[in-house]
């Protein structure tokens, strides 16, 4: 399939000026000069001045880690914010229409509603794997983006990369994995396949594996026209000047990072593990995420008896092919032992 941004990109968006804030304009060495061009207060507090509405520093950190150019990343306000940006940029309300591929992250179906964008379902196999033929199929010239989870919420596993591939290379519009859990992951993020295909758009975050939920930050990963589209219709000062900070700090603090992921998924194991000796526990899926998703013989009735217990977990029985299922995130040593214990009392 041949891919042309220009024919996915709405043309009001094409034909407006982006705002240019103070701190866009000048961006020349900031030692020993005196700012009067953006209205702040002059009393230095810590926050008193605008952040980098391009959050430079941040990004130059994030590219290191992730062997990207800082030119093919976009930052926003969690990832919910770049899932909004990707509607606003190239989906034409009342008009165009999207896929996703339940059971999958709630998001974007809420931002497709927000705005006016018309979504399509094409549920997953029995093992959580996007069905190529059918997704392929209801495509229609209205169809601009096609959204995929992967590690899959609330599933927790990885799509085959033949599955995906095929999405990417057979679909003309955009392709965005949204790969929120893939530091947990067996398999490398598509992020380093960016170069190869101009349609797709990986979307990651800082809540997960970072540990940085409460600083609600996302990133996305694209070509550099991509990016540069979404730059342009972004709030100026959409990530804040604490959160650029935290981030920071963690990005540089990357090596206690993988030692908290290689905790985790040893914790994992130990859970499942365990899990498997509780006796209404039916079926343990496969995970590449950083939570387990089990079966069990009645998801409402086993969260409510766990909620007595001080225990609060997710009851997924309301999903797409999730009837009596349960999610359990891997937390500290001590939680899953008072997870576990729980449940056996149970």
């Amino acid at each position: 399939m041949s891919f042309d941004l220009n024919k996915i990109v709405r043309q009001n968006v094409v034909a407006m000026k982006a705002y240019s804030s103070a701190r866009d304009e000048f961006q020349g060495a900031t030692d020993d000069m005196v700012f009067l061009d953006a209205n702040e207060n002059p009393f230095e507090n810590g926050v008193n001045r605008y952040p980098d509405p391009m959050q430079r520093t941040v990004k130059l950190e994030l590219a290191k880690i992730k062997g990207v150019a800082q030119e093919n990343i976009l930052l926003g306000n969690g990832s919910d914010e770049v899932i909004d940006l990707i509607f606003r940029a190239f989906c034409e309300p009342n008009q165009d229409n999207i896929i996703t591929l339940p059971p999958s992250y709630g998001m974007y179906d809420v931002s497709a509603n927000l705005n006016c964008v018309a979504r399509k379902e094409i549920y997953l196999t029995t093992d959580f794997q996007p069905d190529v033929k059918k997704v392929l199929k209801a495509v229609d010239n209205n169809t601009k983006v096609i959204f995929l989870c992967s590690p899959n919420n609330p599933s927790g596993n990885l799509f085959d990369y033949a599955n995906v591939k095929a999405l990417v290379e057979g679909f003309n519009g955009l392709v965005v994995i949204d790969e929120a859990y893939i530091d947990f992951a067996s398999e490398p993020s598509w992020v380093a396949r960016l170069q190869k295909h101009p349609n797709l758009i990986v979307s990651q975050t800082m809540s997960k594996a970072f540990g940085m939920a409460g600083i609600r930050l996302g990133v996305c990963y694209a070509s550099k026209e991509i990016i540069a589209i979404l730059n342009k219709i972004k709030p100026p000062y959409n990530v804040n000047q604490l959160t650029q900070q935290k981030a920071l700090e963690r990005l540089l603090a990357y090596e206690d990072v993988q030692e908290e992921i290689e905790a985790i998924l040893v914790e994992r194991d130990h859970l499942e593990i365990a899990l498997k000796e509780v006796s209404f526990i039916e079926k343990i899926y496969p995970s590449d995420a950083n939570f387990l998703l089990v079966k069990v013989d009645d998801a409402t009735q086993r969260y409510n008896q766990l909620i007595k217990k001080g225990i609060v977990v997710r009851n997924r029985t309301t999903q797409a092919l999730c009837k009596n299922t349960l999610r359990f995130t891997v937390g500290t040593i001590q939680e899953n032992i008072a997870l576990i214990k729980a449940l056996q009392e149970i």
